[in-house]
């Protein structure tokens, strides 16, 4: 046992010495770039100057499709790659599509990350989310909670292959000592969110019925669930942030949790939502709807303890997603 945790330890230091940020000018593919987590890294990566970023729509390159994907890797050769690309949606999507969730998933991540080994990329880094802990796991949810309960049958699908991409990463660091880091996110937002009225999760879903009842004059907006479930929300942007942080500062074997480490019930949010929103009617509350998990609030004194900080208050989040919203979203 001691032998092996020195292994890892000799190859972790010696990959990590090559630097992110010193190479400006290399290829970087954001698998993704058009969600709300990959818009965000390549506004980040083109603000600290990046200008080779390699950008590929759906449409464009279906990370689905492993013969697509090898060409493309053949191709154009990245140096570094950051996989941002996901099949995500809130409960209702999850419980609907269950098998969109889990294969999909399953493919982008195998397809991306074998060919970013096979045609040489540097590092990659994989984002899952923190649906990959079990539902009931001791609070705040350490890296080690993984795989230790059964998780939240509400979205036990993309769990499952979002736990499958950790697993991915640290089995082609272990045989080929190859520099494949994983970050796992907690709830996300901010401009380029989904606000689909059904698939999309608790805070943008939130938003837009605030802002649809503000627009009709409604006396009432109702709200699944009884409000008491507590969350745990990160500005896509600090997000960014921490991505870049990792690139350049982390390379281990463990999963890293990325948290704002403040929390607040589904109830309070939905206030502060009401608030900057500007609606003036009611909130009900739908006790028949599922809550989801309890509480979900990730332990990220890992990250932290390397140096990295989040920056946006979840006030000015929500009116910088808002602003976005107004100026984006077509009703």
């Amino acid at each position: 046992m001691c032998s092996s945790v020195f292994f890892f330890g000799v190859f972790s230091a010696a990959l990590s010495s090559n630097s992110f940020l010193a190479y400006k000018s290399a290829k970087v593919f954001v698998a993704g770039h058009r969600g709300l987590v990959g818009s965000a890294i390549v506004r980040k990566l083109t603000q600290l100057g990046f200008t080779n970023l390699v950008l590929h729509s759906h449409a464009e390159l279906d990370l689905t499709r492993q013969s697509d994907v090898e060409a493309f890797f053949a191709s154009e050769k990245p140096e570094f790659v950051i996989v941002a690309a996901a099949k995500v949606g809130g409960i209702h999507a999850n419980n609907t599509y269950p098998a969109d969730f889990i294969a999909i998933n399953l493919q982008i991540q195998t397809n991306v990350i074998d060919s970013s080994y096979r045609h040489g990329a540097k590092k990659l880094l994989f984002l899952g989310s923190s649906c990959i802990y079990p539902k009931f796991a001791p609070q705040p949810i350490p890296e080690d909670a993984l795989l230790t309960g059964p998780l939240e049958p509400t979205n036990e699908w993309y769990a499952i292959a979002k736990i499958a991409g950790i697993k991915m990463c640290q089995a082609y660091r272990i045989q080929y000592k190859w520099d494949a880091i994983s970050g796992m996110p907690t709830n996300l937002y901010g401009p380029h969110d989904n606000f689909h009225p059904e698939n999309s999760h608790v805070l943008p879903a939130l938003m837009r019925r605030f802002h649809e009842a503000k627009v009709k004059g409604a006396k009432e907006v109702v709200v699944w669930g009884t409000g008491s479930p507590l969350r745990e929300f990160l500005h896509v942007d600090d997000l960014a942030d921490a991505v870049v942080f990792m690139m350049e500062k982390y390379s281990g074997l463990e999963h890293l949790n990325v948290g704002s480490g403040k929390e607040v019930t589904i109830k309070e949010l939905a206030e502060l939502m009401k608030e900057v929103v500007g609606f003036e009617g009611d909130l009900v509350w739908d006790s028949t709807k599922p809550d989801g998990t309890p509480r979900k609030l990730m332990d990220s004194s890992k990250l932290a303890g390397l140096g990295w900080t989040p920056k946006v208050s979840l006030r000015d989040g929500l009116v910088d997603t808002y602003k976005w919203y107004l100026e984006n979203v077509n009703l």
